[in-house]
């Protein structure tokens, strides 16, 4: 059944109107016909059946019928990414969303080699990776801000998952074994990897437990990937799946 992200607020009798483009893909591209059924969800309400009453040619109208599912929280998990090539970064935030992130932080550092990225554009492909996947929200895009700024602002209780290439860290598993705490982040560095000084600040954070990804240097996308499985396998959502 297709399953549709929407902004607006979800009860029983509600009439919602989605966006343009999301009318266009229900009645044009899926071709959904008047009374069929589809599935909404706005990362508040939960997830409800909903069919299509009414379309033309300026969008379409969805009838809300019932809950079927209650709202569920996922991990408090960011993934601190830093800003990469276009379509590597696009596959980083769809496959976040895949692996249950709340939040994607997009960050500069002194080795990025990208300076711009395209916000609406990765907040569309998260909405859709959580259609697919069938999750009840939708993770956070976070505007670019200097990994400086991002380490000098961290939260006090928040714990980092440090992807370090540099060899001296512990496998990523044995490292999380044991190690609590209510909210995590995972930080990947660019293809050039951290300098020296970014280094040495990520491991000056108390809350940094820095970690090895495996005896090969992953690309960006491939890291980001493999940290949330091992997160979600040693402390996430995935334990009692």
């Amino acid at each position: 059944m297709i399953r549709l992200y929407v902004e607006a607020d979800l009860a029983a009798g509600a009439r919602i109107a989605p966006r343009s483009d999301q009318a266009h893909y229900l009645v044009r591209v899926m071709r959904l016909a008047l009374g069929e059924a589809l599935l909404v969800f706005n990362g508040r309400d939960g997830e409800w059946r909903a069919r299509l009453a009414e379309a033309g040619k300026r969008g379409c109208v969805l009838a809300v019928e019932e809950q079927v599912r209650p709202q569920e929280t996922p991990p408090d998990l960011d993934l601190v990414v830093a800003l990469v090539k276009r379509a590597r970064l696009e596959t980083i935030v769809e496959k976040a969303a895949e692996l249950g992130a709340r939040r994607v932080r997009l960050a500069v550092t002194e080795r990025t080699n990208a300076d711009h990225t395209n916000l609406a554009r990765l907040e569309a492909i998260a909405a859709e990776a959580a259609e697919q996947t069938g999750r009840l929200d939708v993770p956070g895009i976070l505007a670019p801000a200097p990994l400086a700024a991002i380490l000098a602002a961290w939260e006090g209780k928040r714990r980092l998952m440090f992807c370090d290439e540099a060899g001296d860290a512990a496998p990523a598993i044995s490292a999380l074994r044991g190690a609590g705490g209510p909210c995590w982040a995972v930080l990947i560095g660019p293809e050039g990897g951290f300098s020296p000084a970014e280094r040495e600040a990520i491991r000056g954070l108390s809350q940094a437990i820095a970690v090895s990804l495996g005896p090969r240097i992953l690309r960006a996308d491939t890291a980001a990937i493999t940290a949330l499985a091992l997160w979600q396998s040693a402390l996430g959502d995935w334990r009692g799946a």
